[in-house]
């Protein structure tokens, strides 16, 4: 009879022991399945696509839950990759998340030895990659003898200044929304913008560039497939400015 009793008590608690594991199993697997990260929002890259990014915040066995992510990125952000400043993962909602990319402000870049090496406002050599990354313009006319990541672009000879000229010309490029294939400058600081068959000589009046540029985005689809230089060297109030084909 005691045995009896005993074996009874046994399977009572067996019984309370896994009714409660499956109730916790239960509320559990909800929790998680309700923190499943469904919708990704990303905003500020240019350099990686939306996927890209996903991947390298997303990462791991439980890289799709926002409970995880909200402890992996609690107060810090994500630091190690290439041309990215930092990047910033927030929780909206249990099943929603977002991705703030900070990018590094790129200038230009120059090809050497075989790479892209790009630079920043400073002139600072920020990334060396054999990835193009579109809507940053390529800068020729420059002389250096060799390139060091992290420190300034050795440019030699009558350039050395010309960094804070490059990230005007590309921050107008980018308000006017026109977008260079190269930025030439040659060695009388004259600048000539490239934008396919089409040559645009600015000159060397630093600050007519806005006056000239804004002009571009009327300019450029009229020309079509023509091939030839729309003369800008001297600053027209009226922006009467010639084409002189080829």
């Amino acid at each position: 009879m005691f045995n009896l009793r005993r074996g009874r008590k046994i399977v009572i608690i067996l019984l309370i022991a896994l009714t409660v594991l499956s109730i916790v199993g239960g509320v559990g697997w909800y929790v998680w399945d309700m923190h499943t990260v469904r919708t990704v929002y990303v905003e500020g890259n240019i350099h990686y696509t939306e996927e890209e990014i996903k991947a390298l915040v997303m990462d791991g066995v439980f890289g799709d839950n926002s409970l995880y992510l909200s402890m992996k990125y609690k107060n810090r952000g994500i630091t190690d990759v290439p041309f990215v400043d930092a990047m910033d993962v927030n929780i909206l909602a249990p099943d929603t998340i977002k991705i703030t990319v900070y990018e590094k402000a790129l200038a230009g870049y120059v090809k050497y030895m075989g790479a892209y090496v790009y630079f920043d406002k400073d002139g600072y050599v920020v990334e060396s990659s054999a990835i193009r990354t579109a809507g940053i313009p390529q800068v020729t006319g420059l002389s250096f003898d060799h390139i060091v990541l992290g420190q300034p672009l050795p440019v030699q000879g009558e350039h050395e200044e010309v960094f804070g000229t490059i990230l005007d010309l590309t921050k107008l490029l980018n308000k006017y929304e026109i977008m260079a294939d190269r930025i030439y400058f040659h060695s009388d600081k004259q600048i000539t913008l490239y934008f396919g068959n089409v040559k645009v000589a600015l000159g060397n009046e630093a600050a007519r560039l806005e006056d000239k540029l804004m002009r571009l985005p009327k300019m450029l689809p009229g020309l079509g497939d023509k091939a030839g230089t729309i003369q800008m060297e001297s600053y027209n109030e009226k922006g009467d400015y010639t084409f002189k084909p080829e």
